[in-house]
């Protein structure tokens, strides 16, 4: 295989790296996210910004909305975490708990990279999928469209070991399988056709593909304990963990280093990949990351979905709520369609707009800014903290939640309150 510089390591560059890199770096952090998102509120709340205008005082109407959600869906307020595994129940039934116990697992790392493997996987095969994809599941015959339908989707595949290169052992994805992956076994487990198309389809296929050469070329991070595949990323990860535990943001981190080249050419900063990052002519810093707005989406929702495997694995996680909200269409959505947020131009619902357009990065950051204040607000209420009601039980509890049934209030389709050109990769 040709070499791409995109593969190259960048865990040396942590430990000796130039200005410049270290710029690039600090850009992938929950830190980074949280800093460039409370300026973009800031101009916002000054009357600053090119596309949107500000209502805080109509943030307490979207508490009221949130707080009924969660009190219907979770009576007693224990709340999980905004994570993958979550679409998986269906009915009531873990379909995943199903199949891991019914596995003999050598050890609890075993079934820790198992796990990794798959919500690896399945968060890379989300970002979205429109309104008219369906996905019919085989057990309950249902059509069951948007993020619940593409996670059982990728767990049927899953399951059934079509990432895998072992048919004794079908619950893994090998680097050298998905580097290779048809597209048409893809397209089949998805059941993508004309009649029910996939928003982004190629796109997902190719982060698949890039899933499988980047865990090829870096065995040291990946292939510690076994040949090389993503759930490789925990026992990197367990290595990094002090006391048994480690923390959130240092899990993002690793993310975002380690599986940041797969992603589409985008921004680079001194040859580093910047994932989920934007440029807006409005955000202010000092020296090379001048302008640029970090968001990281995909990228945290993974980070959430790795925390379970990880505890049941015996690793404990720490600072969970040093991450951030994530700036995707149904938060973002919740904001518009409770009038918090009011497009400057009207006749922009109307249009499409390119993800990294300046209307779409000032929408997707100012959702991050004000999932923290609302966050703050849910907590003064109920009486509660960071620790006991962290911003990953909220999501789920919660404002994805209420976002989706704002969207179903104000259009018969559920469709987000603006239209974004996605090629599979963010939303």
């Amino acid at each position: 295989m040709p070499s791409d510089a995109r593969w190259k390591s960048i865990e040396p560059v942590t430990a000796q790296a130039t200005a410049t890199e270290q710029e690039a770096l600090s850009l992938l952090t929950a830190q980074a996210v949280r800093s460039g998102a409370r300026q973009m509120l800031e101009l916002g709340v000054r009357d600053g910004l090119a596309h949107f205008t500000i209502g805080i005082d109509r943030l307490e109407n979207v508490a009221d909305a949130v707080l009924a959600v969660m009190r219907r869906s979770y009576p007693s307020l224990k709340i999980p975490f905004h994570a993958r595994w979550r679409h998986f129940v269906l009915g009531g039934v873990d379909r995943w708990a199903a199949h891991a116990e019914s596995v003999s697992w050598s050890d609890r790392a075993a079934r820790g990279r198992a796990e990794f493997d798959l919500a690896i996987v399945s968060v890379l095969l989300d970002a979205g999928a429109g309104t008219m994809w369906r996905y019919r599941d085989r057990m309950s015959g249902q059509g069951i469209g948007r993020s619940e339908g593409l996670a059982l989707a990728s767990l049927d595949m899953f399951a059934s070991g079509a990432f895998s290169s072992d048919a004794r052992d079908p619950f893994r994805v090998d680097a050298d399988v998905i580097a290779k992956f048809p597209l048409a076994l893809l397209q089949d487990g998805f059941q993508v056709a004309d009649a029910n198309p996939l928003v982004g389809f190629d796109g997902r296929a190719d982060l698949l593909r890039n899933l499988g050469r980047l865990v090829s070329e870096r065995p040291q991070v990946f292939a510690s304990h076994d040949r090389p595949r993503p759930g490789g990323l925990f026992d990197h990860l367990a290595a990094k963990a002090k006391d048994g535990a480690i923390a959130a943001p240092t899990i993002l981190f690793e993310v975002l280093v380690q599986l940041g080249p797969i992603w589409p050419s985008r921004l680079e900063l001194a040859g580093i990949p910047l994932g989920d990052c934007w440029r807006h002519p409005s955000i202010r810093a000092a020296g090379a990351t001048d302008g640029l707005v970090p968001l990281h989406k995909l990228s945290q929702w993974l980070t959430y979905s790795l925390i379970e495997p990880l505890e049941r694995a015996g690793i404990g996680v720490t600072d969970i709520d040093g991450l951030t909200g994530l700036a995707e269409y149904r938060n973002g959505g919740l904001f518009i369609d409770h009038d918090v947020l009011r497009l400057r131009h009207p006749e922009d619902a109307d249009r499409s707009h390119d993800i990294g357009s300046p209307l779409v990065v000032e929408w997707r950051a100012l959702t991050v800014a004000l999932l923290d204040l609302l966050a703050e607000r849910i907590r003064s209420r109920l009486g509660r903290s960071r620790v006991s009601l962290p911003l990953a039980s909220l999501l789920e509890g919660g404002t994805w939640a209420a976002g989706r049934a704002a969207a179903f209030e104000t259009r018969a389709d559920g469709a987000p309150p603006i239209k974004v050109v996605s090629d599979g990769t963010v939303f």
